[in-house]
């Protein structure tokens, strides 16, 4: 789907899944030269306990993402983690075992994945839990190969949707695209500039956002490739402010204004930046440039916008206002997010890199409410690897407050033949900059699984 997609030789976890099953789309996945790289370190930290996972032994996890790093940075995915250990210790645990979270920092580097994929078989993890990753060619052959599943990545890799080992639960960045797409389709009336990270994981956005396009009726995008560590993008702005506007700099009405509510007016078009943590970035270039063509409108995804970027942007005046942005889940105000908030509160001892509005903690609370109830199922069975995967391979449908659609993972689904056979949620939340704030456009989940079917992935 990328363009860029490799094969090469499966795990031995995969191998013996494939073989018992009869079953399964092996993953794009990087064995070679990382898998024989020794003695690597990582930044690595732990929620002090035992190792263990039968009887009355603790239960080790492991959350990871990148922190400190040029790129995009998701902190506040493996501080929720450790807070969510204590808060779930100080009740009695999970289903009456000390939970053990330890964390692992990526570094946005497929060497520093690899070693804390190792590290999670090392310390016998029964699962990687509410992670982000870029690297999953690096880290699932290990993962693999002690067959520990990885439960709730951010869903910004192939292999999270390819894996059998994988148990997304929302619909990855492609989701969000192809959602976002359909939305721009009615309020863009002009062209389509999609400013995206120069990487695999961004070779998939434009597809999903021309499929949900294309579903409006409205023409493709141009697909815009940015270096997603760059520290300026004054070149990407004006190029996407001439896409959107069909001008060039200093011609028609100049205006630092969005249009109304993000509704296109006359030939009005749309620029789209989707670059994570340097969204802030883009928009400092993409403000000192706007005010010399034509109005635009902007929209995006959660992930590269969320409240805390808008209110560092300028709020109402700011160039998101009127944006639409698409999310996997409700807005961080709504009531569904009660139990999430009472683990802030009560246990993340004032840790700022924890924001309630990210969509990152949002995804590990919701990975690890799915992981409690693989576990509550075991009764008194051996807390395992292997028994937490047979839980989540059973049927059973998992719960998570009406925050996403009920979950259960198949070995196949209707997305398979675009590459995705793992993904069991392709609902998303729309969602809009009024007045400064983000804030639900529509109510409830919108269903984009036949939009991604048919997004050309060739």
């Amino acid at each position: 789907m990328t363009g860029r997609r490799r094969t090469f030789p499966r795990s031995t976890f995969l191998s013996r899944f494939l073989r018992t099953t009869g079953n399964g789309r092996p993953a794009a996945l990087a064995a070679g030269a990382l898998a024989a790289v020794a003695s690597l370190t990582a930044g690595c930290g732990v929620v002090p306990g035992v190792t263990g996972g039968s009887g009355d032994d603790p239960i080790v996890v492991m959350t990871w993402a990148p922190v400190g790093t040029a790129a995009t940075n998701k902190p506040g995915m493996p501080a929720f983690a450790r807070a969510y250990a204590r808060w779930i210790n100080s009740k009695g645990g999970l289903d009456g075992h000390k939970l053990t979270v330890l964390t692992c920092n990526d570094h946005n580097d497929a060497v520093s994945a690899a070693a804390c994929a190792r590290r999670a078989v090392k310390e016998k993890a029964v699962a990687v839990v509410g992670s982000y990753s870029q690297h999953s060619d690096a880290f699932f052959p290990h993962l693999e190969g002690a067959g520990i599943p990885y439960i709730g990545g951010y869903g910004v890799t192939n292999s999270e949707f390819t894996s059998p080992l994988s148990y997304p639960v929302n619909g990855g960045q492609p989701a969000l695209l192809a959602g976002l797409g359909k939305v721009l389709a009615d309020s863009c009336a002009g062209p389509v500039a999609l400013v995206r990270p120069d990487t695999i994981a961004g070779d998939a956005l434009a597809p999903m956002l021309d499929a949900g396009l294309r579903a409006g009726k409205h023409a493709g995008a141009e697909d815009q490739r940015a270096a997603e560590d760059a520290t300026e993008y004054s070149a990407q702005a004006e190029k996407a402010l001439r896409t959107a506007t069909g001008a060039t700099a200093g011609s028609g009405t100049a205006t630092g204004g969005t249009a109304s509510g993000g509704a296109a007016s006359g030939g009005t078009g749309c620029v789209v930046p989707a670059l994570g943590d340097r969204n802030g970035t883009f928009m400092d270039s993409f403000r000192r440039s706007r005010a010399d063509y034509p109005a635009v409108n902007t929209g995006s995804v959660l992930g590269s916008v969320d409240q805390t970027v808008i209110d560092a942007s300028g709020g109402g005046s700011g160039p998101y206002e009127g944006a639409y942005v698409t999310g996997w889940y409700p807005v961080e105000s709504d009531k569904r997010w009660a139990g999430m908030k009472k683990v802030i509160s009560e246990s993340a001892f004032s840790d700022t890199s924890i924001d309630p509005s990210d969509t990152g903690v949002q995804t590990t609370w919701i990975a690890y409410n799915v992981l409690r109830q693989a576990v509550e199922s075991l009764g008194d069975d051996e807390v395992s690897a292997d028994s937490v995967r047979s839980a989540l391979n059973s049927g059973r449908t998992f719960t998570t407050g009406g925050l996403t659609p009920a979950l259960r993972w198949k070995f196949t689904s209707r997305l398979a033949a675009v590459g995705f056979p793992r993904l069991s949620n392709a609902e998303v939340t729309v969602q809009q900059v009024r007045k400064g704030l983000l804030v639900a456009a529509q109510k409830g989940f919108v269903d984009v699984t036949g939009t991604m079917e048919d997004a050309d992935v060739g």
